[in-house]
């Protein structure tokens, strides 16, 4: 067992399915010569040649369409998208074709590919590069979403998307990267559609994905010190989206805060929340409460920024409004 980078458990996954599967190749902007934006990609050029990576003009549109075809005709590329903001040039070639080859065809075709890339604010690059815009993939049938918060979930779901034969979209948060953890040296792949229990608890359930995942650990430690027992949910998957576990959790708890990267209105955690009401109404002792970004283009000033970002100060916040609401003995 080794402790690694997200980062580096990403590198490593990537040259190890390419070393198994002679179909896996790698496309998108920057990632040979440059090594990629985030280096995730690095040494991999010099190792497998210009042909299984494969650099791009400025065309995100032109490449996703690219690796569509090639996943058509039996090959399995993974793309690099540089940011999910830049994803939307891209949305026609992943929402109409790449979601809809196999529905489309009857089965006969598929377009089995793996589309990485980041998202995520608190890195001061401005409202246009700062966007957490998974929604618009996850409300689409015949895409799944992957969301890992963990070099071990990174790793281990990294390998799922490429054994799958659906188009993923894999969602990095760029505040993960250089985050650390245990990764097992024979990692099996991890199930899509299977959120983790990564903190068991009886008093409420903490539910959140990628970034706010590890924040909703954080914060569930912290209220541990307090004698808080906290359960935590990493979704994991946003597409499929495991409502069995969810539901089941609330129903033992009684309440639920969700935290997530994105804004409110419309946002994941209203389908989650919905989600509850609809398997753990009658075990509700309250409101399930909702923390995520202010519905405001990201500042690119850094007060602002950390000011709009949901923070574990706000889910803590959250958490204790909700059990002070159930008359919770502190």
């Amino acid at each position: 067992m080794a402790v690694i980078t997200y980062r580096q458990a990403l590198h490593d996954t990537l040259r190890e399915e390419m070393l198994s599967d002679e179909n896996v190749f790698l496309i998108g902007e920057e990632i040979g010569v440059f090594e990629g934006s985030y280096k995730i990609t690095a040494g991999l050029l010099e190792e497998f040649g210009e042909k299984r990576v494969r650099d791009t003009p400025i065309a995100e549109e032109g490449f996703v369409g690219a690796a569509v075809g090639a996943a058509m005709l039996g090959l399995r590329p993974v793309v690099e998208l540089m940011t999910i903001n830049f994803s939307l040039l891209a949305l026609d070639q992943i929402v109409n074709h790449a979601a809809k080859i196999y529905g489309m065809f009857g089965g006969q075709s598929n377009a089995p590919m793996v589309l990485r890339t980041p998202g995520g604010g608190g890195q001061q690059l401005g409202a246009t590069h700062s966007q957490n815009i998974e929604l618009y993939y996850a409300f689409v049938p015949g895409l799944k979403v992957v969301a890992p918060s963990t070099p071990a979930d990174a790793r281990a779901l990294l390998k799922a998307s490429l054994a799958d034969n659906d188009p993923v979209l894999f969602l990095e948060n760029l505040a993960l990267y250089n985050t650390k953890g245990e990764v097992p040296d024979d990692m099996p792949p991890a199930e899509i559609g299977r959120a983790g229990v990564t903190r068991t608890g009886s008093d409420i359930t903490i539910i959140g994905y990628s970034r706010m995942a590890t924040v909703a650990t954080q914060v569930a430690d912290q209220l541990g010190e307090e004698g808080i027992s906290a359960e935590v949910i990493d979704l994991r998957s946003l597409r499929p989206l495991d409502r069995e576990t969810l539901v089941e959790s609330v129903r033992k708890t009684g309440c639920a805060v969700i935290a997530e990267d994105d804004w409110l209105t419309y946002g994941i955690g209203a389908e989650i929340a919905a989600s509850i009401s609809d398997g753990a109404f009658d075990y509700l002792d309250a409101p399930v409460r909702r923390v995520a970004a202010a519905e405001v283009p990201l500042p690119y000033a850094k007060p602002l920024e950390r000011a709009a970002l949901p923070s574990a100060e706000s889910l803590n916040a959250a958490v204790r409004q909700t059990l002070d609401a159930v008359g919770h003995r502190r």
